[in-house]
This record gives C-alpha cells, structure tokens and sequence, in this order.
C-alpha cells in the first residue's frame, strides 16, 4: 500500500496511519483549508484488512480532530467510479453530502465532491 502523495507533504498536512502489531491496516490525512476548515485526504485501506472496519476507524480519528481543531466545515474529493461506491456509503453513514468543488479542485467526470457541518464548540 502507498499512500504518500505529492498533495500530502507539507505543514498544512498531518498524516495518519493504523497498525495491529507489525501490520499496516490503513491510512488517512487531514489538511487545514484555513482557521475553521478542512480536507479528508488520501484514506486508505491495506487490501489484506478490507471489510474490517478500518476506514471507519480512520474517519472517527479524522473527524474528532477536525473538531478538536475547531472546525466548522470538513470537506473531500473522492472518485467516482463505482470503485469507490463502498467510499461513497461510508461518508454518507458519517454525515457527510454531495457538494460542489472547493479549494482548488475543478469540476470533473472523475470526482465526486462531499462536505459536512461539525459541531461548533464555545470558545470559553
């Protein structure tokens, strides 16, 4: 499994990954788009560890950090095959609905586009 990629470097990135032991279940990345938003990157799933629960438990790492950060708006680029169908249910089952691009992504027949609305918490 390979999951670095040129969109995953730099300090607006914090990558993630999953191991049982000596083994890598997966992987997932967020990227701060700003003070109060950001991107679900390159979740990944090591093919021995498929149907295991692994992306869900990416995502709820993912997700618990977006609103730790402070995030209002969490945002991702998917494909749109219907390999990534299984992709597309797990976002759904997350709160998260179709949307249009943002940042600098454009639209494309190769994209699918999601966004969800986290809590806002006080600033006490």
């Amino acid at each position: 499994m390979h999951c670095i990629a040129r969109g995953l470097s730099g300090s607006a990135v914090t990558f993630w990954t999953a191991w049982d032991g000596d083994a890598l279940l997966g992987c997932g990345a967020l990227k701060s788009l700003g003070a109060d938003h950001g991107e679900i990157k390159s979740m990944r799933t090591a093919r021995a560890h498929l149907r295991k629960g692994v992306p869900q438990a990416v995502l709820t790492v993912l997700l618990n950090e977006a609103e730790r950060r402070g995030y209002a708006r969490i945002n991702l680029e998917t494909g749109s095959s219907p390999a990534f169908l299984p992709a597309h249910a797990l976002y759904a089952r997350n709160g998260f609905a179709r949307c249009g691009p943002f940042g600098d992504y454009l639209p494309n027949a190769f994209s699918v586009f999601m966004s969800k609305a986290l809590p806002v918490r006080p600033a006490w």
